[in-house]
Formats: C-alpha cells, structure tokens, sequence
C-alpha cells in the first residue's frame, strides 16, 4: 500500500482512500483531499517533513504523519 509520504518529487498521483479517524482524517478531507482527487507533489524536505504538493488548484503543505494516511495509487 503506497501512500502520499512515498511520492516523488514531480509525480502525479490519484488519491484512493484517507485512512484514519476522527478530526485528523475531517482535517485532511477539508484541505481537499478526497477518494479520487489528483495531486501534484511539488516539493518534498530533505529529511521528507514536510511534503508541498498542489492539490485542487491551491498549494498545500502536509506533515509526514499525515502524508502518510493518504493512500494513493
């Protein structure tokens, strides 16, 4: 199961699902990423914290730990 957190620099990518509970998952599914939504990784930090990535038209930054609940195809 490959997620957001193992993503390339350049690479698109589709979202299947969000894994996870509670406010966290609501958190994530507010900043637009959602089952089938197409992502764009832009940047990622040398040490992989955080991961830029454009999704729905807007740049958005994620924490490993969140990148890591987006599982992608």
């Amino acid at each position: 199961m490959r997620t957001l957190k193992d993503a390339k620099i350049g690479e698109r990518i589709s979202v299947i699902k969000v894994t996870g509970e509670g406010p966290i998952k609501r958190r994530i599914m507010d900043m637009g990423i959602t089952k089938g939504v197409e992502i764009f990784v832009r940047k990622v930090a040398p040490l992989g914290d955080p991961v830029e990535v454009t999704v729905r038209g807007y740049e958005l930054s994620l924490r490993k730990a969140d990148a890591q609940m987006v599982v992608i195809e």
